[in-house]
């Protein structure tokens, strides 16, 4: 699930001399949202090194998307910001690295103690491209340069573990990896600490949670009730939910505006919830006054706008189509015919063995994320993995164990006719390599499945710590980038993959 990441001021970094307000002009002069995504991080890393508060009032008042400036008290992203620069003493940025359509990344290193800090930047996706969110994150060693050519497999795990082994020696990640090759394992290694109070070690069979990887399992439902005739991927959401937005929203609103992110919704983690005991939020229906009073951000179908609330609503569904409980109808028609029996939705005050603490680092101090996370995870995102469950369902996809390959492709392919030209239901997707899989990140939480459709590939990784899949992911694709593709463009492989020996 993803939040705005101001809300932990740990993690703030960034640089460069004196601030002029005309330099914010250049972001929304840019051709591109990705272009203007780095440019907004040059523009912000300029005015947070000013360490001075009403240059950042006027900033962040001018150029936060009106969701990201309204989390939180406008006075409160200035406290955030303030004592960032205090602890830092600023950022001298190193490199900017274009990422997603509207997202850029960078690579900075504090002032005050050198630390390298990664610093993700999301914009709206059309001019003036005001910031929609913001994350700063601790960064482990600089990526390795990528040898030339072509690399043997076992010439990619010896450089992905070496470098996994450098950054897990600076506490940089803690967490499981694993690679595999047409579903056999390649390379499975556990790094770090799954409870610091304890000093518990992670091993390659813990429990992480996903974050917003949850997503796939809800997507995959819905295409199973699609697939059945129990439901149409055009059908309004009005037909099924009551009581949850105005009805002339959710008139407005088809299924798969809720898959593709092009709903116009945003996310039920408001200020209300903020504030709320986790305790009251187990259930799909516990959430609905947090749903009830939101609007339209823009007209469904319109726009690309990443939304908890939307898959919070696929759960919904589901739950209304089948009868069942949301976390009863993945359990049996995903978790189980894939082969994950340590998945699921768990609740945070049982007794769950081998279940991973997560923990983020604000003011260099270690702390858990217990009371800032959900009390259990949902359709959106939350629940609870492993590395190994994660290829099965891998295998168990590509398969057409879960969907026919006529769906499955329908899944895993880019929707540009729907606005949303780099995610198909539930699933983000890439070109060159062809990649298919989800992210997720929270304080706390960074996990990732990759499944490199040309190749053959499977990365899973999943880590206890904030941002510790970034690296990595971006390490193994470029190692990956010389490989010649193996499948035309815009086909799903239909080779079946034996299970893992």
């Amino acid at each position: 699930m993803r939040i705005p990441l101001l809300l932990i001021s740990s993690l703030l970094s960034f640089s460069t001399g004196g601030w002029a307000v005309p330099r914010q002009e250049a972001a929304a002069q840019a051709a591109r949202p990705v272009e203007a995504a780095q440019q907004r991080i040059k523009e912000f890393v300029e005015v947070f090194n000013s360490g001075d508060d009403s240059q950042l009032r006027q900033y962040v008042t001018r150029n936060f998307a009106p969701r990201f400036l309204e989390a939180i008290p406008l006075e409160e992203h200035i406290k955030i910001l303030s004592g960032g620069y205090q602890q830092s003493g600023g950022y001298d940025l190193q490199r900017t690295i274009p990422h997603l359509k509207n997202e850029a990344m960078a690579l900075a290193r504090a002032r005050k103690d050198k630390a390298w800090v990664k610093i993700v930047l999301v914009v709206e996706g059309e001019p003036p491209y005001r910031i929609a969110s913001i994350g700063i994150m601790p960064s482990g060693p600089l990526l390795p340069e990528v040898p030339p050519g072509p690399l043997t497999d076992t010439q990619l795990v010896e450089h992905l573990k070496n470098y996994l082994e450098q950054a897990s020696a600076v506490e940089q990640f803690s967490g499981a990896v694993l690679i595999a090759k047409d579903g056999q394992p390649l390379f499975k290694a556990a790094y770090g600490l799954a409870d610091r109070n304890f000093n518990v070690p992670n091993r390659v069979d813990t429990k992480f949670n996903l974050g917003s990887m949850n997503k796939m399992f809800t997507a995959v439902a819905i295409a199973q009730l699609a697939e059945k005739g129990k439901l149409s991927f055009d059908d309004p959401i009005s037909g099924y939910l009551t009581g949850w937005l105005a009805e002339d929203i959710t008139q407005k609103i088809k299924i798969y505006h809720l898959l593709t992110h092009t709903s116009g919704l945003g996310s039920y983690f408001n200020e209300k919830f903020m504030k709320s005991s986790r305790e009251l939020y187990r259930k799909v229906d516990d959430y609905k006054p947090l749903v009830a009073d939101e609007k339209l951000e823009f007209e469904p179908g319109t726009k690309w706008s990443y939304s908890n609330t939307g898959f919070l609503l696929l759960g919904a569904i589901i739950e209304k189509v089948t009868g069942q409980s949301y976390f009863d109808y993945v359990r049996e028609n995903i978790y189980k015919r894939a082969g994950m029996p340590n998945t699921d939705c768990y609740e945070m005050d049982d007794v769950v063995p081998n279940l991973a603490v997560g923990y983020a680092r604000p003011g260099g101090k270690w702390r858990n994320n217990l009371f800032m996370h959900v009390i259990r995870g949902g359709p959106a995102g939350g629940g609870f993995s492993t590395v190994d469950d994660l290829l099965n369902f891998d295998i168990a996809l590509r398969n057409h164990k879960l969907l026919s390959p006529e769906y499955t492709n329908l899944m895993l392919t880019a929707k540009p006719e729907r606005n949303s030209p780099q995610y198909g239901y539930g699933f983000q997707v890439e070109d060159n390599p062809r990649v298919v899989g989800h992210s997720g990140g929270f304080p706390g939480i960074s996990s990732n499945l990759s499944m490199f459709l040309d190749s053959g590939y499977t990365l899973a990784v999943l880590s206890n710590q904030d941002a510790g899949s970034v690296d990595i992911v971006e390490l193994f694709k470029g190692m990956l980038q010389t490989r010649p593709p193996q499948q035309p463009k815009g086909e799903t492989p239909e080779k079946v993959i034996p299970p893992p020996r």
